[in-house]
């Protein structure tokens, strides 16, 4: 498992700047992010370049092999387990993340705990295709072994998990898009109350 973890790490910033487009979205879902920032599986740190001076950005990482690629101090802790008091962060940033959580449902529930009132997630993740598309049964049949190599899944409904986590959602759906692991949506969403 650490050998895999090692080769992820050490792999992950080559192919993640060829994903066409996603650099873009990086910068565009974080030009307005202002105030105390938490951004959840910061992995290698890719998004620190995108943040506007002034952000005061906490990078949360529980990958060791990814969080020592990162120069600021890493915070070692899943999104399910958010080590900061209630109400601590303006926004919580969420980059190709979601997929990968363990139980979603409690990582987002950490995350609405963390916000401060009018606080808000930003996001940046590949979902499931709609229900009953050729690609959506791909996707699920695919999914075992993208959880085995990308260590995600393809297939959640994270725009439906938002909302039933009580975000009140503003997405689009990026050009970005890999091999069936798409569409892949950029947005923000707002505990509703």
């Amino acid at each position: 498992m650490s050998a895999r973890r090692r080769l992820t790490a050490a792999a992950y910033d080559p192919v993640v700047r060829r994903a066409h487009g996603l650099e873009a979205e990086r910068a565009a879902v974080l030009a307005d992010v202002q105030g105390d920032v938490l951004e959840i599986g910061a992995g290698t740190g890719l998004n620190r370049r995108h943040y506007p001076p002034g952000a005061r950005v906490t990078f949360a990482e529980p990958d060791r092999y990814m969080a020592r690629r990162i120069p600021e101090p890493v915070v070692s802790a899943p999104a399910e387990e958010l080590p900061f008091p209630d109400r601590s962060f303006d926004v919580v940033v969420s980059t190709l993340v979601l997929c990968g959580v363990d139980d979603m449902r409690r990582a987002l529930g950490e995350i609405r705990r963390v916000l401060r009132p009018g606080g808000r997630l930003v996001f940046i993740e590949h979902v499931r295709a709609p229900d009953g598309s050729r690609l959506a049964g791909l996707q699920d049949r695919l999914n075992p072994l993208w959880r085995a190599v990308a260590g995600c899944d393809c297939n959640r409904d994270t725009l439906a998990a938002l909302e039933a986590a009580g975000f009140a959602v503003d997405a689009r759906v990026s050009p970005f898009a890999p091999p069936f692991a798409h569409p892949v949506v950029v947005g923000a969403g707002r505990p509703s109350s």
